[in-house]
């Protein structure tokens, strides 16, 4: 590798103080414009059909969609035909502009009129080459003849306009607008302006493409700020980003643009694209949507929207990719989990309205996610407050500390051991079969109690032990101490210290109770089980029983 082959091919402007650098956020959405029907569509290595491209074009309008190019009608029957039937069909609604790409040529602008025949709101977006490096080596041109084609460009669309009596509005790019000099591309912006005459009637977008990213983020917006202090009839020119991603970073090029005063963002879903793909909307609007400002599109529904997206493209929404990917909310590390249960548990308690999760930059169930699948994730890597999590949240559990921690290393190690992630009802099954009203070697069947003096208490069992039916007798200080002295009898338990917790499964006055016991020998080795059944008293039994069965005594 040698990087001495390489110079900057981008210009910055003229030196002034850029104010874009004195502000701290994005405070308005810009006027959004999807080309996932033309740029993106273009780069496919299967382009969409037809059918295709109108299931996306209605996705797109239920987003929240204004401005939609709808591809390169000039280019293909397919292209020609997908815009024909937009309009003979009334697919587009009235609030819903169509845009349409064609290079600065006349015939290829005469084919574009043609297909917008009968359209209510278009955009006609005409394009030709400025960069230095495509003069030089592509039309070998000097400038005068590059501003020559746009204004010819310019003032046909000018004449069709008229012929065909349409009010649609304009587009001009110039595009490999990065590469070019920031006063030549002012140059040319505005002797195209001057034949489109912007005006309050007549409002003209200026595009500066981001056709190649050749600079850190912030030269394009010292490049953007350049052009929108200096164009002509700027009170009546939108100006509009075009980011392409080579340098990876096609999101961080608009967001500074944005700031230095464009009013207008084509991109595409997921970023799809020429190359490394054009800049991602739905992350653009989804970072302004955790500022707390609406981005106007609504991405409520994001499974849904990777659904159709895959399907029709044939391209990929990668796990990790921002707000949409399978695993961006998946926390697998334990202080991650811990940190997202208790920060959930926080905001419940305190009645918290402002999102402040940690770990967590947006609630999951605004794109439509789930706490219970799509948070907190389960393997070898999990710590005890993510298991807790997924067992109380899933299925009502809320262990007490110790045996949270009991559980999650003995789930844990099931996840080591077959080497993948455990599902919730995985998790749940485990715990239920190893921890649960655990019944072997000694089975709990029935028990009765008398009290006795100074508050004491009489237990007489029957229990199954190794298929044999006895009957135990205890006396202690409560129900279940005298339960476990009278196993300590039989079976040489050694139970020195009982630790107790309880609640109610589920909600209501039919609700089973959930008993949680451990149980601590005189050499200070504990074991936990957990008792499920209608009736409290038994349920602590049940437990007990379980914690015994689980210790090393009756191994």
């Amino acid at each position: 590798m040698n990087a001495k082959k390489y110079k900057r091919q981008y210009f910055n402007p003229p030196k002034a103080e850029y104010d874009w650098v004195k502000k701290e956020y994005i405070e308005k959405a810009p006027k959004w414009c999807s080309v996932d029907l033309r740029d993106g569509n273009q780069s496919l290595i299967i382009p969409m059909s037809i059918e295709e491209k109108l299931e996306f074009f209605d996705l797109l309008v239920k987003l929240g969609f204004k401005e939609i190019e709808v591809g390169f009608p000039a280019a293909s029957d397919t292209e020609y035909n997908f815009l024909r039937r937009l309009i003979e069909e009334n697919r587009i609604p009235d609030d819903v502009t169509v845009q349409v790409l064609t290079q600065a040529r006349e015939h290829i602008i005469k084919k574009t009129f043609e297909s917008l025949e009968g359209c209510k709101n278009a955009i006609v977006h005409f394009y030709n080459s400025t960069s230095f490096a495509q003069r030089q080596q592509v039309f070998k041109k000097d400038k005068q003849e590059i501003i020559d084609i746009a204004v010819k460009g310019a003032e046909l669309i000018v004449k069709l306009q008229k012929e065909y009596g349409s009010n649609f509005r304009f587009e001009y790019s110039p595009e490999s607008f990065t590469g070019t000099e920031p006063e030549f591309a002012l140059e040319i912006s505005n002797a195209v302006l001057d034949v489109l005459k912007p005006n309050e009637n007549n409002v003209v977008i200026l595009n500066l493409p981001v056709t190649v990213e050749l600079s850190l983020p912030h030269i394009y917006a010292n490049q953007i700020e350049y052009m929108s202090k200096n164009i002509k009839y700027r009170e009546f020119v939108e100006i509009s980003l075009h980011p392409h991603n080579d340098r990876g970073c096609g999101v961080a090029d608009t967001e500074l643009g944005i700031l230095a005063g464009a009013d207008r963002v084509e991109g595409t879903l997921f970023g799809n694209g020429e190359r490394t793909g054009n800049v991602d909307i739905i992350t653009l609007a989804m970072n302004m949507y955790t500022h707390g400002v609406d981005p106007k599109l609504d991405f409520s529904n994001m499974p849904k929207i990777c659904e159709v997206y895959e399907r029709v493209t044939r391209m990929k929404v990668y796990e990790r990719t921002p707000y949409a990917g399978s695993l961006v909310f998946a926390a697998f590390s334990g202080s991650h989990q811990d940190a997202i249960a208790k920060g959930m548990h926080f905001k419940e308690d305190n009645n918290e309205e402002q999102w402040s999760v940690p770990y967590l930059p947006i609630d999951p169930t605004d794109v439509g996610r789930k706490y219970e699948t799509d948070v907190i994730r389960i393997n070898s890597q999990s710590g005890k407050g993510g298991i807790g999590y997924v067992l109380e949240q899933n299925y009502g559990y809320i262990l007490p500390k110790v045996l949270c921690e009991k559980v999650s290393y003995f789930i844990k190690g099931i996840s080591d051991e077959q080497h993948r992630e455990l599902m919730p009802n995985e998790i749940y099954d485990a715990f239920k079969e190893n921890f649960v009203n655990v019944n072997s070697p000694i089975e709990y069947v029935d028990a009765h109690f008398a009290r006795l003096e100074d508050e004491k208490f009489k237990a007489v069992l029957t229990a199954v032990i190794n298929g044999e039916e006895k009957i135990l007798a205890g006396e202690g200080n409560g129900r279940l101490d005298a339960v476990s002295k009278a196993l300590n009898k039989e079976i040489k338990t050694n139970i020195e210290n009982l630790t107790y917790a309880e609640h109610a499964l589920e909600k209501g006055s039919t609700s089973k109770a959930v008993t949680y016991v451990g149980i601590t020998d005189s050499e200070g080795n504990t074991e936990w089980g957990v008792g499920i059944h209608n009736d409290i008293i038994t349920s602590s039994i049940k437990a007990l029983f379980a914690a015994v069965n689980r210790s090393n005594s009756v191994k």
